[in-house]
């Protein structure tokens, strides 16, 4: 990176006009390269946005014991799945990186010790989608891992020591999946929108408890019972929900969109606040 695309990058990060939080819900890596309603929602998110400095994205697809950023200057495109054609492992994305913005996200959260990353790069929860929102490829773009150690409001409570980045140009974008349950997938049904009873209830409470702002129950997943049980068996997809709700001020717009079931035991809803 040239010395003045880094003084660009440090003078972005003084204070700008408040950035929206985006919950993108990913589904297939097959998503990167076909042509659907959600990715052409995501092509016209970018069109309508403001245009980020730079890109903090908390993806799925990072889980590490104790929480970590990306802090190289050009990170690589990771292809991290298997079974897929070719040209999906041919996609690159090679959207520079950001030391500056990882040093000032690890300086201001006071939590926890956030350590930097020189191996990771970006992984098909970020890159899948963001290609779709930028796709030129010419926004700086770091990750933030998932510590799988930590509960849910660890996670809530770390996600709002990042809220000063959204007066920085930075765009949070966390990327997973609200309802999301591989081992209960209808093969027979992969590009239906048919969904079964527990995952429509599910994604219903959820999007109730969103727009409601009750986070606390947001939080409390493990707590609503079999419908959620079912829903996030793990909790790597769901946690980017909870980092971008945290983001969110009381009295602030909040949209859903990409509202559908795929494969019964999997939702695209997708969440934008701002």
């Amino acid at each position: 990176m040239s010395l003045n695309t880094l003084h660009k990058l440090t003078k972005s990060l003084n204070n700008t006009s408040k950035m929206p939080v985006l919950f993108l819900g990913h589904g297939s890596p097959m998503n990167a390269i076909e042509e659907n309603e959600f990715v052409a929602s995501f092509r016209q998110l970018g069109k309508d946005l403001v245009k980020p400095q730079a890109i903090l994205c908390i993806s799925a697809h990072w889980e590490t014991r104790g929480t970590f950023v990306t802090a190289m200057d050009n990170p690589r495109t990771i292809h991290d799945f298997g079974g897929f054609p070719q040209a999906l492992f041919d996609v690159e994305y090679p959207a520079p990186g950001s030391p500056e913005l990882a040093n000032e996200t690890k300086n201001m959260v006071k939590s926890t010790t956030v350590h930097l990353d020189d191996k990771w790069g970006l992984d098909h929860g970020a890159w899948s989608v963001i290609k779709h929102l930028y796709p030129n490829a010419d926004i700086p773009v770091i990750q933030m891992s998932i510590d799988y150690t930590k509960p849910p409001q660890y996670h809530y409570d770390l996600a709002k020591e990042l809220y000063n980045l959204r007066h920085k140009g930075v765009l949070i974008i966390g990327s997973g999946n609200m309802v999301h349950n591989l081992r209960m997938v209808a093969w027979n049904k992969l590009n239906s929108e048919y969904a079964y009873d527990w995952a429509i209830e599910a994604n219903d409470k959820m999007k109730h408890w969103i727009l409601d702002g009750n986070h606390q129950n947001l939080i409390n997943f493990k707590s609503q019972g079999t419908a959620f049980d079912l829903a996030i068996p793990t909790p790597e997809h769901y946690l980017p929900l909870i980092y971008t709700l945290a983001l969110k001020d009381k009295n602030e717009d909040l949209s859903i969109f990409n509202d559908k079931p795929l494969a019964g035991s999997l939702t695209m809803t997708s969440v934008k606040i701002g």
